[in-house]
This record gives structure tokens, sequence and C-alpha cells, in this order.
């Protein structure tokens, strides 16, 4: 079923970049399907097209599974990825419940990545850019007063009058609710799909009490949300870090030393306000990211 289903992957990805080119001065960036990776694919786009001579495609809105499915099928050539994503549900390193309760270090996991992407697809990680975007688990102040909430075991205590929002994927990955649930021993009275922003509308409104966040949302400094502490230490670390083909990076070296250049700069408070700026203020993912590149001169005036 699995083979089925990454071949189905794969020939959506295909379908998906049609009529691309794949010209030797080309490349293909990639980014998922939300605000934060629409905003660092055209942050690799605007590096490569402002230092290089290089044409770039951007595609946006590819789901997970669709975007690794595409580097390795050679239909997709750069996008940022997050280290505890590739480790947990792409190199399935969190096959059952016990892996969880393992305590693995941030650079065992990026070492371990770095390895098997190489070996396996001939895929190069790049240096992580500076933030981790982990999964969390977040309520409005006045639920956490309510019931006492500031950690997830509290939450696990009367999560069965709770209604959780989150999006498809956090609610069918090993690393997502399925498997937590299992770990703080909880129920949810309800669990409702609520993919992107719709999540945090749901919540202001009380349509849920409880959703999946990403610790760099800049809707949870606009709706002032309590992220509760994940005290059993479930999600793995969420490091980005770029993903580039072994056959781009030979091809075009200069790509590399171009992108490390972010290395460092993009740190979870930088990340946080430029997804403040996209969701809260309206302004479109590739002003924020032109206007984020030129202020650290990356990119030309």
């Amino acid at each position: 079923m699995r083979k089925i289903c990454t071949l189905c992957a794969i020939m959506l990805i295909i379908a998906l970049l049609a009529g691309c080119s794949r010209t030797g001065g080309s490349v293909i960036v990639g980014a998922k399907d939300y605000t934060e990776q629409h905003i660092l694919g055209n942050i690799i786009a605007l590096l490569i097209e402002n230092n290089t001579d290089i044409e770039v495609t951007l595609k946006v809105d590819l789901g997970s599974e669709i975007i690794f499915a595409g580097i390795i099928a050679d239909t997709l050539d750069i996008y940022v990825d997050y280290t505890g994503t590739i480790y947990a549900n792409h190199l399935k390193f969190y096959s059952s419940h016990s892996d969880f309760n393992e305590i693995i270090s941030a650079d065992t996991i990026f070492e371990t990545i770095k390895k098997e992407l190489m070996d396996n697809y001939n895929i190069i990680m790049l240096e992580r850019l500076g933030f981790n975007n982990t999964y969390a688990i977040a309520v409005r102040a006045e639920t956490a007063a309510e019931f006492s909430l500031s950690s997830i075991s509290d939450l696990a205590k009367v999560s069965s009058d709770l209604i959780f929002g989150g999006g498809n994927e956090i609610q069918n990955r090993s690393d997502g609710i399925p498997t937590l649930k299992i770990l703080y021993d909880m129920s949810f009275k309800e669990e409702l799909v609520k993919n992107g922003n719709d999540r945090y509308f749901a919540i202001v409104n009380d349509e849920v009490q409880v959703i999946e966040a990403f610790s760099t949302d800049g809707m949870l400094m606009e709706y002032n949300l309590v992220v509760l502490d994940d005290n059993k230490q479930f999600f793995p670390p969420y490091q980005a870090a770029p993903v580039i083909r072994g056959e781009i990076a030979e091809k075009h070296p200069e790509i590399i030393e171009i992108i490390n250049k972010l290395t460092g700069i993009l740190t979870d408070n930088v990340m946080r306000s430029l997804n403040h700026k996209v969701d809260v203020l309206g302004e479109t993912p590739r002003d924020v990211a032109e206007e984020f590149l030129r202020s650290f001169n990356l990119i030309g005036k």
C-alpha cells in the first residue's frame, strides 16, 4: 500500500511540474502549502535569481509528501524542509510509539538525516537556517486559565471535554496527533480538520478550544495564544534547512554558497515576524521575502 501511495505521489508531482524547463541553466524551487513555506520559497528563488544567471521556477502549495517525492523523483531541485519532518515522517525513524520515548538530540537528528539523504537519494541537506519551527499545541488564554493549563499533561486531564482543530497532516502523521494522544493518554471530544489559518479563526470563534500551531506562526502573536509545554518532549526538533539535489549542487555549486548566507539570520523571532507580515498585515510572501533579503544586503536595492 505504501509503495502505491508513493507512486501516486510521484505521478502527481510530475503532473504538477509538467511543462517546467529542465535546461542546464534552470532550477525548480519548491514550497509547501502554508505561509512560512511560501516566504522561504520566495527567499530561495530571489537569492538565486538576483545572484546568478540561473532561471528559477517557483512551485508552491505542495503537500509535505508530494514535495519530498518530487525531489526524490528529480522533478524538483531545492526546497526548505524541517529536520523533524524528514526524520520522523519521511525516513520513518519513528516507526512505533516506543520510539517517541527516546529523546534524541537535534544534532544527532540533523547528522542522521544528512547521511541518509545523501546515501539513499543523493540529496544534500545544507546548514540549518537558525530557527526551529516545531509543532505546538495551543489554547486561548481564557481556556488556559479556566482549566489551569500550562502543559500537554494538564490538557490530557480535560481533553475529552474539548474540541481539537488541526491540519490533515498532523492528524495522520506518525509524529502527529495519533501518537501524541497515546503518549499523553488523552482523547478529544472531537477532532476537526482545520488547515492553515482556519485553525486560528476557529479557536478565536470558539469552534475549537485546542489547535495545532507552529512555533513560528505570526498568528500566535496576533491572538495571544498560550502554547502548552510539551513536558514529555514528544515533538522532535523541526529545525529548518534547505535540501538540494546532488546533481544540481555539483552543476551549480554557487547556489550552495548563496543559500548558506542565510545561516544564522533566520531566527525564531525573525521568522515569526515575517509570517506575521503576511498572515496579519496582508503583505505578499514575495514582497516580504524581498524586503528581508534587502535588509541584509543579500540582494540589490
